[in-house]
């Protein structure tokens, strides 16, 4: 599963304006059951344990959620979970609704969190092998792509970076994982 990172000082991509989208931190437990397909309790003990959701909206209609984590973070198809060191935010959960997919939506919801997120000093986010439009909109959004976890067993056993970069190897300390390969082509 690769993951991308955005530091606070690094530049955000100017998108072209799309005046009909906005996004925001949302509250709103039954509107976030419904996008999601949560029930209202999972989504509030989401909340508890200290994720926030957002949600974009295409003029007053919502068509995109996104989840910030900024204690624990947890990877169910891996079964892996990890603590978050501070100032650091975890991105997950993201979802368009299929109707609203392709216009953008995506990248400025990530640019929205970051924007409005000013205690986090850095970014992460991961996607699914193959997921090449999660991965053009992480990278749209301004995110470098910087290592990939390596599974042995069908458990996270460590990282293989992408590039030799200080934003590949803080993901170690991020991960709480070793670097088992160098710098991947």
């Amino acid at each position: 599963m690769p993951f991308g990172t955005w530091w606070r000082g690094d530049t955000l991509p100017d998108l072209p304006s799309l005046p009909a989208f906005s996004a925001c931190v949302s509250t709103d437990v039954p509107l976030i059951a419904r996008l999601t397909n949560l029930s209202q309790k999972w989504v509030r003990d989401r909340l508890r344990a200290g994720n926030r959701a957002y949600v974009a909206f295409w003029d007053e209609t919502p068509v995109a959620y996104g989840w910030v984590a900024e204690r624990e973070g947890y990877i169910g198809d891996l079964h892996f979970s990890f603590r978050i060191p501070e100032r650091n935010g975890y991105l997950w959960g993201f979802a368009t609704l299929p109707e609203w997919r392709g216009r953008g939506i995506y990248p400025r919801l990530i640019q929205t969190i970051v924007r409005q997120e000013e205690s986090f000093e850095r970014f992460w986010i991961g996607y699914a092998p193959g997921n090449e439009a999660s991965e053009r909109g992480i990278k749209k959004a301004g995110f470098r792509v910087v290592v990939d976890f390596v599974i042995v067993d069908g458990h996270v056993a460590g990282l293989t970076l992408y590039e030799d970069s200080e934003y590949a190897r803080a993901s170690a300390g991020f991960f709480n994982l070793p670097i088992i390969n160098g710098e991947r082509r």
